[in-house]
Formats: structure tokens, C-alpha cells, sequence
């Protein structure tokens, strides 16, 4: 068996472990500072929003010797508004332009042909107007609205409310990372940014939702015991799956990388960059969110019930009172009540490793 492969069957029966229960309000300090920066860049910088939102106009040009740089700033100084210039494959340039009108646009390319000497019958020109971007935002909106109440119904119904406040404070979490990124590097929003803020979705649900199953299976019966506190089960259910998510995450990161880095970066395709950023962010963003937001939210809300409170009442005296007489609670013997016959369909294979919720 591998090194990780050994490292996951270790963490699924306790042996190893790390708190993440115990540590939690680390991770809620981290997530809130991130979410501070991203919500500040977007009110100080906003978005860098795309033709098909703003309105404009895109021209394409013949093959042409003049740079990237130039055409951009012969662009910018014909229609005074920020210009995205990008060589195509066939050595013709992409310019593109905001906040033009028809005769605005009609005047840009006549510049453009003789700045750029060629025939202005040359130069194609494509008007876009704002209103189909707006079109496309109101659906995006109304998408993600009816997607977040699913959500919350299916994981109410499956799981429970508490598991489905969690996991839509995490999805909430997620989007507002990506968004706070796309501000701060500046990367247009197009239309493939907002079909890849929906994709992600679906991936930061993913994990959440096997860490809830798993924890569902382990909680069941969990008054009946005085070994564990429903905090401690819930560590517990997150390293058994931390390695699956690692593993899941890695391998869907390393393709949207590729576009990322390499087709955007490398190769110069920018339109890439569009919906590559949002999922790269996204996927990362939705990993984290499932093993330090997510289920740590939901011990939070478990842990303020009467029968969980009332549970770990019980379970802090008995290890006391085993401390005061020299005893350990870590033997493979039976400390429930008499109620289960055994811990292990509570907790899992072994008892070993417990981690403690202090």
C-alpha cells in the first residue's frame, strides 16, 4: 500500500488524526480575513466587467506586424476607453473595446485602419450592447437563487437544518472568495466567469456533503454512549475523508491548472482565463470550505443543544473521575450505557486516537 494510501486507512480507523474541531476558530478567523479582503477589493476596485455586460465593440483585424502593445494603445487613444488586444492564431489581433456606440465604433475603426495600415474594409466590426449581458446576469442570479434553496431542502430532508445552514454559509463562502479574487487580479468577468462561478458550485457541495454522510452514520445512536461528544465524532468523520478530498480536489484542479497556467499563462490564450480562474479558485476555495468550515459550523450548532450539552456533561465527568483513579478511557472496552452494544457504530472501527474537543 502507498505512503497516502496507508496515511488514509490510519485516519479512517483514528489512529492519526488532527483537530480540526478543536482548532476551528483558526480556520473561522482565516475564512472571515479572506472574506474581509475579498469584499473590501470589490468595493474599492470592483470588476473588471466584460463587453458582453458594459456594451461595446470588438474588431478583428487582418494579419498584421504591429504588436499586441501598440494596437492596444492606438485602440485605447481612438475610442478613450480601456482596450483588450489579443493575437489570434492567423496573426490577426482581437481588439476590444467598452462603451462604444455605433457611431463611436464606426469612428474607432477608421482610426484603427490607418494606425494599423490596413483597409478599413478589412477590419470586422462586431457591436455589442449591455442589454444581453444583463439578460445573461439576471438568469446566472436567478440560477444560483433556485440552486441555493435545492440545496438547502435536499440537505434539510437528507441530513438535517443544521448540516444545511453549514453547507450554504460554505457555498456562500466560497462564491465571495472567488468573486474578492477576480477583483484583485483583475481578470474580466465574462460569461464563461459566471458559467464557471455556477460550476463550481456542484464541486464545493461535493465534499461537504460526504463528510455530513459520513458524520450522519457515526452520530447515530450517539446519546446512548458517554465515549464521545458529537465535536469529537465530527474530527472524526473529517479525517476519515481527508484524504479522499484531497485526492478528488488534486485531480480535478490539475486540468482547470493547465488552462489556467498554461493555456492562459504560457500560450497567451486568454479567453481561457475567463472561466479557468473562477474554477481553479472555486475548487480550491470548496475543499477548504468542507474540512474547516463546513462540518466545524456544524459541531458548533450541535454542541448548543440541550441533549449534546448534556452529553458532554456526562462525558467530561466519567474522564474525570477515570483520571482521579489512574484509569484510561482509551481500552477497547465498553463505556456506553447499556444502551449500544458496542461503540464501534458509533464511532467507527477502534477507538484508538481519540481526539478531544477542548
Amino acid at each position: 500500500m502507498s505512503k497516502l494510501g496507508d496515511l488514509g486507512a490510519r485516519l479512517h480507523r483514528g489512529e492519526v488524526g488532527y483537530d480540526f474541531i478543536g482548532n476551528r476558530r483558526i480556520w473561522y478567523g482565516i475564512s472571515i480575513l479572506i472574506t474581509i479582503t475579498a469584499i473590501v477589493a470589490l468595493a474599492v476596485r470592483g470588476l473588471n466587467m466584460g463587453i458582453e455586460f458594459q456594451g461595446g465593440a470588438v474588431f478583428t483585424t487582418p494579419k498584421t506586424a504591429v504588436s499586441v502593445t501598440q494596437a492596444q494603445e492606438f485602440a485605447e487613444e481612438a475610442s478613450g476607453h480601456d482596450a483588450i488586444v489579443q493575437e489570434l492564431g492567423s496573426g490577426s489581433l482581437r481588439i476590444q473595446v467598452g462603451g462604444l456606440d455605433t457611431a463611436k465604433s464606426d469612428q474607432v475603426r477608421t482610426e484603427l485602419a490607418k494606425e494599423l495600415n490596413v483597409p478599413e474594409s478589412k477590419i470586422a466590426a462586431e457591436l455589442v450592447g449591455p442589454s444581453w449581458g444583463e439578460q445573461i446576469a439576471t438568469k446566472a442570479w436567478t440560477g444560483l437563487a433556485v440552486f441555493m434553496i435545492l440545496v438547502v431542502i435536499y440537505l434539510a430532508i437528507a441530513f438535517e437544518w443544521r448540516m444545511a445552514v453549514a453547507a450554504l454559509i460554505a457555498l456562500i463562502h466560497d462564491l465571495t472568495i472567488t468573486v474578492g479574487i477576480y477583483s484583485l487580479v483583475g481578470f474580466e468577468v465574462t460569461v464563461g466567469t459566471v458559467i464557471g462561478l455556477l460550476t463550481i458550485l456542484g464541486y464545493s457541495l461535493y465534499d461537504t456533503v460526504v463528510v455530513f454522510d459520513s458524520l450522519k452514520e457515526q452520530t447515530k445512536g450517539i446519546t446512548k454512549q458517554t465515549r464521545w461528544t458529537y465535536s469529537e465524532i465530527a474530527n472524526r468523520s473529517i479525517n476519515g475523508t481527508l484524504v479522499r478530498s484531497i485526492n478528488t480536489t488534486v485531480v480535478a484542479l490539475l486540468p482547470v491548472a493547465g488552462l489556467l497556467f498554461i493555456g492562459g499563462g504560457v500560450l497567451g490564450a486568454g479567453m481561457l482565463n475567463d472561466i479557468s480562474l473562477s474554477l481553479f479558485v472555486g475548487l480550491a476555495a470548496g475543499a477548504y470550505s468542507s474540512i474547516f468550515i463546513a462540518t466545524p459550523l456544524v459541531a458548533d450548532l450541535k454542541e448548543r443543544e440541550p441533549a449534546m450539552k448534556a452529553l458532554k456533561k456526562r462525558i467530561m465527568a466519567k474522564r474525570a473521575a477515570a483520571a482521579a483513579k489512574g484509569e484510561s478511557l482509551d481500552e477497547d472496552t465498553d463505556l456506553s450505557d447499556g444502551a449500544l452494544a458496542g461503540e464501534a457504530a458509533v464511532v467507527g472501527q477502534g477507538h484508538r486516537g481519540r481526539s478531544e474537543n477542548r
